[in-house]
């Protein structure tokens, strides 16, 4: 952040640098609700919104809004500014899926990559649900990927699909060398309901 800041003073006219900063503000502003003190994974829907930092909030989301209005939208500021709506969610079924939906429609016209299409994917079963995010996932070309296997997973949970769930976990858990990412799967698993 410090070298963004220095960045931003160095380059106040560059859009993509302004979008990086708000990025990574936004990202820091969530970074303490992340963990548990365990140190076990918290999803986003399941963070404590209060230990968010709303100085930093604040100031991400003041950059991103002076970014947008000059018209150049890149990558750095539509993470960005998915990232701020995220951020406007008091709780988690207050978050804007529709809006977020919309800025991932923008991010996979300038950056058509698999892994943005794979969390455009994510929008898409919040507003049209797992079965439609589903279709979409299976043409990726992921399967290296362990968030492949876990947004599968996640899917096919939401499905009431609990074995092939519980496959897809097994499989994302396979190819992540994070132990805390690794135990977060296994969690996930182990809580599918039995058939």
């Amino acid at each position: 952040i410090r070298l963004g800041r220095l960045l931003a003073q160095l380059m106040p006219d560059e859009p993509e640098v302004m979008g990086l900063l708000a990025l990574m503000l936004l990202l820091e502003a969530r970074r303490p609700a992340r963990t548990a003190p365990d140190g076990s994974l918290v999803l986003l829907a399941d963070q404590d919104r209060g230990r968010w930092d709303r100085g930093l909030i604040a100031e991400g989301q003041s950059i991103i809004r002076r970014c947008l209005r000059r018209g150049q939208p890149g990558p750095y500021q539509i993470q960005a500014a998915i990232n701020a709506v995220h951020s406007d969610a008091r709780t988690a079924a207050g978050t804007d899926w529709q809006q977020i939906l919309q800025l991932y429609d923008h991010l996979l016209a300038i950056a058509p990559t698999p892994v943005v299409a794979l969390n455009r994917a994510i929008a898409v079963a919040e507003v049209q649900g797992p079965d439609a995010a589903l279709t979409l996932v299976d043409g990726l070309d992921l399967g290296g990927y362990y968030l492949f296997h876990a947004v599968r997973a996640d899917l096919l949970r939401r499905m009431g699909r609990s074995a092939e769930a519980g496959a897809e976990y097994d499989a994302a858990a396979a190819r992540t060398q994070n132990a805390a990412e690794r135990a977060f799967l296994h969690r996930s698993r182990q809580a599918l309901p039995r058939a």
